[in-house]
């Protein structure tokens, strides 16, 4: 079965075989890796496409660089984004430079993260947390995909 996974650097959605998740899949349009095992810093309209279309869970972190939590947890983040590549995909969008994040995912303070799956949020979870706590609370996600 293939799976839609859209390139966080162009914005191509790309069908992807479920068997070839493993295999460092890359853009047909700009050759950038697909499933990575860090973080991406994505525009507003890339997170709203993937956000909508992405067949594998989007975890992502609302972030900004005044914000003193945001940055304790950025290398939790990245952690955790390592510990579960190939089952989630890991982003970041700074509010500050897109504004209308916050209003169209109602965000009310950051750190916030923001589970999407099956083209919709199905998780969010305020303030910085450690990469344990953020693999814990991503362990559902999966099978959240499955029911969408």
């Amino acid at each position: 079965m293939a799976i839609t996974v859209v390139c966080l650097e162009c914005g191509q959605a790309n069908r992807i075989p479920e068997a070839k998740l493993d295999a460092e899949p890359k853009c047909a349009r700009c050759g950038a890796g697909l499933i990575k095992g860090t973080p991406t810093e994505v525009s507003f309209e890339i997170l709203s496409k993937a956000a909508r279309m992405d067949g594998i869970p989007l975890i992502v972190d609302f972030w900004a660089a005044w914000c003193g939590p945001c940055r304790m947890m950025a290398p939790e983040f990245a952690s955790a984004a390592k510990a579960l590549k190939g089952t989630a995909r890991f982003i970041k969008l700074d509010t500050e430079a897109h504004p209308q994040a916050g209003e169209r995912y109602g965000i009310r303070g950051i750190p916030l993260l923001i589970a999407f799956a099956g083209g919709r949020e199905v998780k969010r979870q305020s303030g910085a947390i450690p990469a344990s706590k953020i693999i814990e609370w991503a362990s559902g996600i999966s099978q959240a995909k499955g029911d969408a």
